[in-house]
């Protein structure tokens, strides 16, 4: 693998702190006292508390001073200085730990443990003041160093590709973008007391599964090699749990990871979680009240408040939200009445308001398309849609009053789907029913209908309560509370596409451009590391730094004319 000239210079420095006999990976326990947080919030309350600290971070930035340096070092909370001085960390004769190590062979990323004590340096800022240090770990790549002139930044860690990609830096250099990943186990810890306060019990359901049940979407198919069978990731649990109901729980719930062999954008990732809790002798009714309670204690429980600001958008979760049955819905955002309507009429309305539909498409999806189209966008504050058509929902009762419509509602949040309820179907005649209608779709050409689950009929078969069910896609509603428009923000890893790998040039390649062997390892410390990245610079100013890195590295080079660095680039093109 070739090195960038940054990376051959630290695995230097890491053989010239092994050379010094320092293990710059040691084995052995470093016992940490003491946070930046904890540090700067309590110091000047509670000096006496911080005479004796043991601290662990990195290296951020160094300012060198001769005999004494001050570095700013960052733990999992912050940042925070410390002050290095020669005479301290070297009480001997021996100085090569401050001389040689701390001053040469270590470099920004590089993590450290330190001892001493907390102070406040003349200029007012709280730092720590080493009096033991020990490296702890060498970093063999340099960070992303984001700089600041005039008030503009520079060289920021910014591009989504990459923080996405490589999170682990992302984490480090924008240490700010911590606080969504906290919040979102702060909502994971709401939720799941919410419910252990109800009385409810979180169980585990299978991810890989015989039938791809529980929702209408495409799965990822595997094989089992030992069974030679076919087996699906899970596109939903919900049909495990509704089992537990029927084996005698009377509330079940479950975070669970889904996978759905489908596109990507700022809201679907093929990976995504969801929470879904079954609650036996409920209904959607009752449901609807228990979902507006907790979506509140759980915005005051990652914000401190209800409202969340969602882009140009202040959404405030405090129930009770107001609830709108799709039928009316529709009509009032296109005036069209989906009563009775065959598919036919579906599809012929769908066309005339311009909406993309074919003839895969049944009653269900068509009555889909248009709330999606025409408004969905258009509900901002948290709002129940209420009684889906039936056939958009095959797990779902019969309205009690309209046969033709269901037990079901979706919650709205800013034109987003963040929530699914039912009461459920329990009638397993009835089910099965509804599965060969999915299965007719199928046989349309629709991809995304259910399969029928021959056990989970069974199941129904020896009785389950009346239950309701709710759903909750928990990115999505992460990304609501935290004021993220893409999924990917709000997910450590999000899917990637595979990398594309550009190796880093090599001086061959370089000097078939005409460039002295000399000048390559400095066009390199400059960011040059491939040919590529000689295309899109500007000759004139690589020019001119090219004469300063000359004078500040004191290299006994020849100078090239303007003209020649021209060439050097007209030969990359």
């Amino acid at each position: 693998m070739a090195l960038s000239a940054q990376e051959q210079q630290r695995r230097q420095n890491l053989q010239g702190i092994i050379d010094l006999g320092i293990n710059p990976y040691p084995a052995e326990e470093f016992e940490v006292n003491v946070t930046a947080a904890d540090i700067t919030e309590n110091y000047e309350r509670d000096k006496l508390n911080y005479k004796n600290i043991s601290f662990a971070g990195r290296i951020m930035s160094r300012r060198i001073m001769g005999s004494a340096s001050f570095v700013e070092l960052q733990d999992s909370t912050g940042r925070i200085q410390a002050y290095v001085k020669r005479d301290d960390i070297c009480a001997g004769e021996d100085k090569a730990l401050y001389n040689t190590v701390f001053k040469k062979l270590l470099d920004i990323g590089d993590i450290i443990g330190i001892q001493g004590y907390v102070f406040t340096t003349q200029t007012g800022e709280i730092s720590i003041h080493v009096q033991e240090l020990k490296v702890l770990t060498k970093a063999l790549r340099p960070l992303p160093i984001v700089k600041e002139a005039d008030g503009k930044v520079y060289d920021a860690f910014t591009d989504p590709e990459q923080r996405y990609r490589m999170r682990y830096v992302d984490l480090i250099v924008n240490a700010q973008n911590k606080e969504i990943f906290v919040k979102r186990t702060k909502l994971y810890s709401a939720m799941r007391r919410f419910f252990d306060d109800a009385g409810y019990m979180e169980v585990e359901t299978p991810v890989l599964q015989s039938i791809p049940g529980g929702a209408a979407a495409r799965p990822f198919v595997t094989h089992h090699n030992a069974l030679d069978i076919p087996l699906y990731l899970r596109i939903a649990n919900e049909l495990y749990l509704k089992r537990l109901i029927v084996g005698g729980f009377d509330g079940v719930y479950e975070f669970s990871k889904n996978f759905r062999n489908e596109g990507m954008d700022r809201t679907h990732n093929p990976e995504f979680t969801a929470m879904e809790i079954y609650v036996a002798y409920k209904d959607y009714n009752w449901m609807m009240d228990f979902t507006e309670k907790l979506l509140e204690h759980c915005a005051i429980a990652v914000n401190g408040t209800t409202q969340a600001t969602f882009g140009e958008h202040k959404v405030d979760f405090k129930a009770p939200y107001a609830r709108v049955t799709m039928t009316d819905a529709i009509k009032q955002f296109t005036g069209f009445d989906i009563s009775g309507k065959s598919e036919q009429e579906l599809r012929e309305a769908a066309l005339g308001m311009g909406i993309a539909v074919n003839e895969t498409m049944g009653k269900g999806k068509l009555i889909d398309e248009i709330f999606g189209e025409k408004c969905e966008g258009n509900f901002i504050q948290p709002t129940f849609i209420t009684d889906y058509p039936i056939e958009m929902s095959p797990l779902t009762k019969k309205h009690r009053d309209n046969p033709e419509l269901t037990e079901r509602f979706e919650l709205m949040v800013c034109g987003k789907e963040i929530a699914n309820a039912y009461s459920e179907l329990n009638d397993p005649i009835d089910q099965r029913a509804r599965f060969e209608d999915q299965m007719s779709l199928s046989e349309k050409g629709d991809d995304e209908a259910m399969f029928i689950d021959q056990d989970f009929l069974r199941a129904l078969e020896y009785g389950m309560p009346p239950t309701s069910g709710l759903g909750i896609g928990m990115d999505r509603l992460i990304m609501f509370l935290t004021n993220n428009p893409s999924i990917q923000e709000v997910l450590f890893f999000p899917q990637m596409r595979p990398e594309k790998v550009s190796k880093v040039s090599t001086e061959e390649e370089f000097a078939a451009l005409g460039i002295p062997t000399g000048w390559v390892p400095v066009l390199q410390k400059m960011g040059f590391e491939t040919i590529e990245s000689l295309k899109e610079a500007n000759p004139n100013k690589v020019f001119n730094d090219l004469g300063g890195m000359r004078k500040k590295l004191k290299l006994d080079l020849s100078m090239p004319s303007k003209e020649e660095v021209t060439a050097w680039f007209e030969a990359a093109q």
